[in-house]
């Protein structure tokens, strides 16, 4: 049986791991950094994800390592709430420094190869090699630097389970996790050659804005930090390689949808790959069945991802949120999903 290389041990990479393991696959998985480890992410999965996760036999480990069960959300302009709604489908809510290392122990218990602080320097494109090292940079994207940041802090009440605050330059998602604390990570923009640092300031919101209120007495864990630069904030699909998760295609922040599209890739991508593994489909063949089925999985997704951004980043915003929630919700949740 022919031995597949992953390239990046994420939430995808190690997901497809196990899921091809699973299947008597050999797989070796190579990740630049280590575990544990906190990453910019909502960590929050909903949606298709979920589903993934039940079918690949993941979801009652996740469950077990501590995630906290989310049913309602709030959104919030600078200075107001717009609305407080029931999400149509529970999601939950799990700190990456828990599931990462869950998932890498678990790809190992498979039998997996793992190779930690590995960095890849040869080509994505042979043979046999899945890219999933990440997001695709883009240093610009039509006049702005986006970038994000994540913290994670105590002592912040939330008036939902989720919540999203807006201005005109940034959108911020909370999230309370399961050991009790909350998760605070957002897309940031800046216009090239306006000087600011990324750094953990950014998270405490501008003065009189609800947000910088909710987190006025937050008691921030700053080893939690994480900054990322050269988001994508109009996603596309991959159409080179073989790629799962971020290197397939990240979707806007807000949708809170990238954890769940890692592992609904990973699965989808697990029976072309074996097939190839057990010699009955070619590598092009298998490559372009992925291609093909995540297409089909994620390109309207993303269409409508890209719709939401640009509309919270309208000079009206406020309103076309408003209007947004009050009618078009739950169909917007279930659009992006």
């Amino acid at each position: 049986m022919k031995e597949i290389t992953i390239i990046g041990g994420g939430l995808a990479g190690l997901t497809l791991g196990i899921a091809l393991r699973r299947e008597g696959v050999p797989v070796t998985v190579c990740e630049a950094g280590s575990y544990p480890r906190h990453r910019v992410c909502g960590e929050f999965i909903s949606g298709c994800g979920l589903a993934s996760l039940h079918q690949l036999g993941l979801l009652q480990h996740v469950q077990q390592a501590g995630v906290h069960r989310a049913v309602t959300a709030s959104f919030f302009s600078a200075r107001r709430n717009c609305a407080t709604k029931r999400l149509p489908e529970p999601a939950v809510c799990i700190s990456r420094f828990v599931l990462d290392p869950l998932l890498a122990g678990l790809f190992c218990e498979a039998g997996g190869g793992l190779r930690t602080n590995c960095r890849w320097t040869r080509s994505f494109k042979s043979e046999a090699i899945v890219r999933a090292s990440g997001r695709r940079p883009q240093p610009h994207a039509r006049g702005f630097r986006w970038y994000g940041l994540k913290a994670h802090a105590k002592n912040i009440g939330l008036t939902a389970d989720l919540e999203m605050h807006f201005s005109q330059d940034a959108y911020i998602g909370l999230c309370r996790l399961g050991d009790g604390s909350v998760n605070v990570c957002g897309l940031f923009r800046r216009a090239p050659g306006r000087q600011s640092a990324a750094d953990a300031d950014m998270l405490q919101g501008q003065a009189g804005t609800v947000f910088a209120e909710r987190v006025g007495h937050a008691e921030w864990d700053y080893q939690s930090f994480s900054a990322v630069g050269g988001l994508p904030a109009f996603p596309e699909l991959a159409t080179e390689d073989c790629c799962v998760g971020d290197a397939l295609a990240m979707p806007a922040p807000l949708t809170g949808n990238g954890m769940s599209m890692a592992f609904e890739a990973a699965e989808l991508a697990a029976e072309p790959l074996r097939r190839y593994a057990c010699g009955t489909l070619p590598w092009d063949d298998a490559v372009n069945e992925i291609h093909a089925k995540t297409r089909t999985a994620f390109r309207a997704r993303l269409r409508w991802s890209a719709i939401l951004h640009r509309i919270l980043f309208h000079d009206a915003q406020p309103l076309l949120l408003r209007v947004a929630l009050a009618y078009g919700w739950p169909w917007l949740f279930r659009a992006t999903r």
